[in-house]
This record gives C-alpha cells, sequence and structure tokens, in this order.
C-alpha cells in the first residue's frame, strides 16, 4: 500500500521541483530592459579666431658706450700745481671745471709784456698819425708842389697800424696761454684715466686724462635681416627701452638716433644708434647705465593689418588644426611671417569666427569627431557599456 503510495507522490513531487528550478533559471537569465551609453569621442578646447592690428616690436642687443670719450692734452708747459678733487678714476666733473692747473708766473709775465708792446705800438701810431696831420696840412699850404706818399708819412702810419695789430695778436695769445695754464673738462664727464701728478713738470700736448662724456651714451644694435623688413620708413626720433636684467638689473627709455647706413659685411645686418640722455643720472636721478654694460633693446616697428596670433605649440610644421561645424578635426596650412616671444603672426589661412582646437588629441586625424570641453553629450556618438 505504501508502495503504491510513494510511486504516485514521487513523480508529482520531482515534477513540481523541476518546474520551480526552471523558474527560477529564467528569472537569473533575464536581460536587463535598458542599457548604459558612454560617449568616447576626444575632448578638445577650443579659440574662435579674429584678426588684429599688430605693432612689430623689434628686439636686439649691444653695448653701452659713450657718445664722446676725448685723450684730453695740455696746450702749454709748466709745473702742475693744483687738480680737482674729483679728477681721479671714477671721479665725475661737471662741463668747465678746473681739472688741473699749471704754473702761471710765466705766463702771466707774458700778457704783462704783451699789453706793454700793445701801448708801445699805440703811442707809435699816435705819433705817426700826428706827423702825417702835419705833413697834409703843409702839403696843402703849397700845392704846386709834388708830395710823395713819403712825404705824407703814408708808409709809417701803415707800418704803424701793423704794429698795433702785432701787439695785439701776440697779447690775444699771451691771454690764451695763460687761460690754458686753468685745465678744464670740455663736458659732463667721467674720468677714465688720470696721467699727471701733482708737481709734475707737463710740456705742450701732453696727454694727462681719458675722460668720457656722461651727457649721452650710445649703444649700436644690430638688426637681423628678418627685423629689418619691418622697421619703419623713419627710425630717428623712435621710442626704445633699454633693458638689463639680474640684481642690479633696471629700465631706461632711450632713443634711436640714426641708421650707420652701412651693412656690416661679416654679420650682413644692419646697425642703428639708440642714444641715452644722462646716462648716469646725474640730473634726471634715474637708474644708471654704466658704459660698457650688455643691454637689450627693444622699440616698436611697423603696424601689421589684420594679422592673426597664435601660440607657437599650436603651429607645426606651419599647420594648425581647426574644428567643422560637424565638429570634426581639420588641418589646416597657415603662413607665418614673424614670430615674437611665444607666439607666432600667421598673415593667410585663417578667417574670422574660425574654431581652433587648443588642445588637440594625441593621435589626431582628419575627418576625427572629438567633443568641445563644455558641450552636451545627449547627441554624441554613443557605444554600449559591456
Amino acid at each position: 500500500m505504501q508502495t503504491k503510495i510513494l510511486k504516485i507522490i514521487l513523480p508529482l513531487v520531482m515534477l513540481a521541483a523541476g518546474g520551480l528550478g526552471s523558474v527560477a533559471i529564467n528569472a537569473l537569465a533575464t536581460e536587463p530592459d535598458e542599457k548604459e551609453l558612454i560617449d568616447t569621442r576626444p575632448v578638445v578646447e577650443v579659440e574662435t579666431a579674429f584678426a588684429l592690428d599688430h605693432q612689430v616690436v623689434i628686439n636686439s642687443y649691444g653695448e653701452v658706450k659713450p657718445f664722446e670719450s676725448t685723450q684730453l692734452s695740455v696746450q702749454v708747459s709748466g709745473e702742475v700745481t693744483a687738480w680737482h678733487p674729483n679728477f681721479v678714476s671714477g671721479g665725475i666733473v661737471a662741463r668747465g671745471d678746473v681739472l688741473m692747473e699749471i704754473e702761471k708766473d710765466n705766463y702771466e709775465a707774458a700778457v704783462l709784456q704783451a699789453e706793454a708792446d700793445l701801448s708801445r705800438a699805440q703811442a707809435t701810431l699816435i705819433e705817426e698819425q700826428a706827423q702825417a696831420d702835419v705833413a697834409a696840412d703843409e702839403a696843402k699850404r703849397f700845392p704846386s708842389r709834388k708830395h710823395t706818399d713819403l712825404f705824407l708819412r703814408k708808409p709809417q702810419v701803415l707800418s704803424a697800424q701793423a704794429g698795433v695789430k702785432s701787439a695785439r695778436a701776440a697779447l690775444k695769445r699771451a691771454q690764451r696761454d695763460l687761460a690754458n695754464c686753468e685745465v678744464r673738462a670740455p663736458y659732463d664727464a667721467l674720468i677714465i684715466s688720470r696721467d699727471v701728478g701733482l708737481g709734475q713738470f707737463v710740456s705742450t700736448g701732453s696727454s694727462v686724462a681719458t675722460l668720457n662724456g656722461v651727457e649721452y651714451a650710445e649703444v649700436v644694435i644690430p638688426i637681423a635681416g628678418f627685423d629689418s623688413a619691418f622697421l619703419p620708413e623713419r627710425i630717428t626720433g623712435l621710442t626704445a627701452t633699454i633693458k638689463q636684467t639680474g640684481l642690479n638689473g633696471f629700465t631706461r627709455q632711450a632713443v634711436v638716433h640714426r641708421d650707420l647706413g652701412i651693412v656690416d659685411s661679416d654679420t650682413r645686418m644692419v646697425n642703428l644708434v639708440v642714444r641715452i640722455q644722462d646716462p648716469y643720472g646725474l640730473k634726471t636721478r634715474q637708474p644708471q647705465v654704466k658704459f660698457g654694460s650688455y643691454v637689450q633693446v627693444t622699440f616698436g616697428g611697423k603696424t601689421l593689418s589684420r594679422i592673426y596670433r597664435l601660440p607657437q605649440d599650436l603651429v607645426n610644421n606651419n599647420t594648425i588644426w581647426l574644428l567643422n561645424t560637424e565638429n570634426q578635426l581639420e588641418p589646416r596650412e597657415v603662413t607665418v611671417i614673424r614670430e615674437e616671444g611665444t607666439y607666432f603672426y600667421v598673415s593667410a589661412g585663417l578667417n574670422d569666427n574660425e574654431k581652433i582646437v587648443t588642445t588637440v588629441p594625441e593621435y589626431p586625424q582628419k575627418g576625427m569627431t572629438v567633443k568641445v570641453a563644455g558641450e552636451d553629450s545627449t547627441q554624441s556618438a554613443t557605444t554600449e557599456k559591456l
């Protein structure tokens, strides 16, 4: 009896268990109704291109040199009796300062002697003129007689007049020699060297010092060929900036003074002269620009119209990457006409309002679809996430 019951119940239990297992398997095997999507396009950043007018900046370097440099010599001989306290190497003196004095006794005596000679010559002239007047009166009383120039004392008067002129010239020379006993600075100057000492005897023409003028300094700067094309037609009077970097760096204003007018045979460059007023700041209280300093000089060149300025890292072999209206990369060849600092200046190959890609993907390809940073990606290309 029990055996029969088991034979009936056991198949039913197995059938029920199989059904439950099938249901469980089907439940576990059910696929999700939704699939999650992701945007796989490279993200880039762009900038809008726009043209501008740009004044070219010309940049060069040169050494500061004095506008005036003089080997100072004496014009009279004698013993050095005194000198200016600043008449030493590194001293600065003003125009007209007495740098040194030469013993004057002989030259003062020469002036007195010349003055006496002039007075004597003038007295002789007065005497001869008086005698000529007497001779002229006598000639009037006897008009029928023949009166020579010698009788009228004309040669004697001319000789006396020449004597006065000669005496005056001698006095002028004596006064000049006396004045030259004081050796004066011809301009505001820096004393480079002094070659004479107190009590030393100097001869006429002896060199006693070397002076550099500090009223002006000049910098000769070479202009490379790629810069010379951008020089303005008139350079005289252009404002320039003198700069030196470092611990004791400075910045001063200067003026482009002239073109030397030749092309250097070695470098094939033209050379301009930049002039600095009061380089040692004696009157303007500006930073000193010492002679021998190596400085950077910049000034404005021509103005370029409708030009595009691009960072150099965006231009590779004269090619940049643009973003077209379909968000695809497009290479574009451009014409670079000038480089300044970290920028290239482009004259052709770009148009206003075009989108320049500033963050190019690692391996860019023409026609590659990209996404602009910050844009909505709901309509982007998608793939299934596994």
